[in-house]
């Protein structure tokens, strides 16, 4: 049965919310808002909070300087996953992925469509991994960040969350980077 094993310590992460978009600013930011208070509540800590218009380059830049932080554990987008003209989220972020996790979209697909029926269909949520950083791209409302943290991230980037989750394995995401150095070595 999946659950919390309170045997194990918690880990806190460091995450970095941006908000994509052009008509928000941090007072009335309700989807960075949601993330951040979700965050703190579980114990991580906020590492960055940014709020950048839909533009790939602009969005791509800041998640590109975030992944390239060894501070920065996990960085969370909120806006620019839709269908419209200027929603250009997964074309900014999806280029720095070195795997993508299919599995998170299909996954916020089944909690998004629980409450909002067929209308879930209208999301491009992605996520996946580079430079040993979790990056999740979650729709701009805050029900959708409500929904992806409370049925989905508050699990998986807590350690003492079983059988098991990504906090676990966040050490071994760059392992392909030291194996050529390590080919032999015995130290």
């Amino acid at each position: 049965m999946p659950g919390l094993d309170e045997t194990r310590q918690f880990v806190p992460l460091k995450i970095a919310v941006l908000t994509v978009s052009d008509t928000r600013e941090l007072a009335d930011d309700k989807s960075g808002n949601t993330l951040v208070e979700r965050i703190r509540a579980a114990g991580h800590v906020l590492a960055e909070r940014a709020i950048v218009k839909d533009d790939v380059k602009k969005i791509r830049r800041h998640v590109k300087d975030w992944i390239e932080d060894k501070f920065i554990d996990v960085v969370i987008t909120t806006g620019g996953t839709g269908f419209t003209g200027r929603d250009v989220t997964p074309e900014a972020v999806e280029p720095l992925f070195e795997k993508k996790m299919d599995g998170f979209s299909t996954m916020f697909l089944l909690v998004s469509e629980k409450k909002i029926g067929t209308s879930a269909i209208q999301t491009r949520a992605t996520a996946g991994v580079a430079n040993a950083t979790y990056i999740f791209c979650l729709p701009g409302s805050p029900g959708a960040c409500k929904d992806a943290w409370d049925e989905i991230l508050v699990h998986q980037l807590d350690y003492r969350y079983r059988p098991c989750n990504f906090v676990e394995i966040l050490p071994r995401l760059d392992e392909h980077l030291r194996r050529p150095k390590a080919k032999g070595a015995t130290a």
